[in-house]
């Protein structure tokens, strides 16, 4: 094939230098009939592309192939095969040609189907207010030395484009209301809609077009915050491109390198910093004389009014064993005393477990996400001291109880004692009477006064109890005197004087 510069030389020659046809032959040594190409065709380059590609051994395996192909990209990402392991497949079913082939092919046949899919897409614009779109995504950090894979939320404000993320154990649903609650009361106000993918702590059936069922308690987050839900169509990540393309920024601002942190705690203060930062440093992709939080704050006041907190919770009942203890995702939580042998139910939020029995909370315990864990409240078995003071040197509860204040001092000073266990029990119990502060109260002074025992400090607490006021008598309105008596002294005399006339 000739190059360009073969062919201008020719033209030069012919045209400028007026020298004959067969002299460009002699001089360039190209055939006679190239040089009546060039010269007649009037063309400054050739090409040269093959119609029909022979393919003498792939060519029986074509349509074999291109199912291959056809079933391997409708998988997931994870799970496709690469061209060398369907190679192998096809070496297997009897293909004897090489591999050279079947990637030339491939890649002819993805340009061809990428041609035959492509989609065009129309530009969203979003008035201030109008929506929010949710997403989460998967990132790996180093939480106290352990890398961890974790949830990240992120909502984002469609015209601001003010965002929001947070670093979550779960993808649960009381993760989905706690990360809404927080980017609300960032954003002192909530969009009139939210856009989601169709995500099963919000969506339970997809119908056709955009029906949706959404979930029961979804719906009551969204209730409360005055938010109508819209979900995506699916496979069609184009409707909430504004979060999908945070989670890339985010991804490489924000997660690489990847980040240390000592607890979720810590990560997630950290996030909030730099969601702020970022507002603040960037300019608006549409409105480029302001930065995203100067458009957020012009966003402010047309957003929905925060509301407060929504009670979001996952609900689960559960039983009580013997010991105290209720199971709850793989670990075991204590209770009061009182709950055992009845139902509780047992409301999971993000950061926190709270257990009810007949509305009543019998108890309150930080989240855990591991396995296998048991956390005690000591309090919660005080009850069970009064029966059995022995467990409290030995009981799994009160190991390494650390008492504040003044009780943990009368503690030390009864661990010399034969009985310093009974008399420590004695004064626990009095918690259930009197309270935390009005025993430490009484713990305070007996130590003061130097003498300290359970009857001290039990003596202290009753002087320190004030008398309940005896209720008030109601006198009928038919027992009510209609004239008040009046105080006479003299009524003794005249009643004296009558008694010794009498006599």
């Amino acid at each position: 094939m000739l190059v360009v510069e073969t062919i201008a030389r020719i033209r030069r020659e012919y045209f400028v230098k007026g020298k004959l046809i067969k002299e460009i032959v002699r001089d360039v040594k190209v055939s006679r009939n190239t040089v009546r190409k060039v010269i007649r065709s009037g063309v400054t380059a050739f090409s040269y592309g093959r119609r029909v590609q022979p393919m003498p051994k792939l060519g029986p395996w074509r349509v074999e192939l291109e199912r291959m192909l056809t079933v391997n990209e409708s998988k997931s990402r994870r799970e496709q095969l690469t061209l060398l392991r369907l190679y192998e497949d096809l070496l297997d079913q009897g293909y004897g040609g090489g591999y050279d082939a079947v990637r030339r092919y491939a890649k002819s046949w993805r340009q061809r189907r990428s041609g035959s899919v492509a989609q065009a897409y129309v530009p969203l614009t979003f008035s201030p207010g109008e929506a929010y779109q949710f997403d989460w995504s998967h990132e790996f950090v180093v939480l106290a030395g352990v890398t961890t894979k974790v949830k990240v939320a992120h909502l984002r404000l469609c015209h601001s484009r003010m965002f929001f993320v947070r670093a979550y154990p779960r993808e649960s649903q009381e993760m989905v209301f706690d990360a809404h609650d927080r980017a609300f009361r960032l954003f002192d106000g909530a969009c009139r809609r939210g856009i989601y993918d169709n995500m099963k702590t919000a969506v339970e059936s997809v119908f056709i077009g955009k029906a949706r069922a959404f979930n029961r308690r979804f719906l009551q987050m969204c209730g409360h915050y005055l938010v109508e839900p819209t979900a995506c169509t699916p496979r069609a990540g184009w409707e909430k491109g504004q979060v999908e393309n945070q989670i890339g920024t985010i991804r490489g601002r924000f997660f690489t390198p990847r980040l240390r942190f000592k607890s979720y705690e810590e990560l997630n203060a950290w996030l909030l910093d730099q969601c702020v930062a970022y507002a603040r440093r960037h300019p608006h992709p549409s409105f480029k004389d302001k930065t995203v939080w100067q458009v957020f704050e012009d966003e402010r006041p047309s957003l929905v009014a925060y509301l407060g907190p929504f009670d979001g919770f996952h609900s689960v009942p559960a039983s009580v064993s013997k010991t105290c203890l209720v199971r709850f995702d793989s670990n075991k939580y204590s209770v009061a005393a009182r709950a055992v042998g009845r139902p509780v139910e047992v409301h999971a939020y993000g950061d926190r477990i709270v257990i009810r029995q007949d509305g009543e909370i019998v108890a309150e315990h930080a989240r855990r996400f591991g396995r296998d864990q048991t956390v005690y409240d000591p309090w919660h078995y005080v009850p069970v001291l009064a029966r059995k003071p022995g467990a409290l040197r030995n009981g799994a509860p009160f190991k390494d109880w650390v008492l504040p204040g003044a009780l943990g001092r009368v503690r030390a000073r009864l661990a010399g004692h034969d009985d310093g266990d009974r008399q420590m029990v004695d004064i626990l119990t009095a918690v259930l009477a009197d309270g935390l502060p009005a025993l430490q109260a009484a713990s305070a002074e007996a130590l003061a006064g130097g003498a300290c025992s359970a009857d001290v400090v039990l003596n202290i607490l009753n002087r320190r109890r004030q008398p309940s006021a005896p209720a008030p008598i109601l006198t009928p309105e038919r027992l009510r005197l209609r004239h008040e008596p009046l105080a006479d002294c003299a009524r003794y005399d005249r009643l004296r004087g009558a008694g010794h006339a009498a006599s």
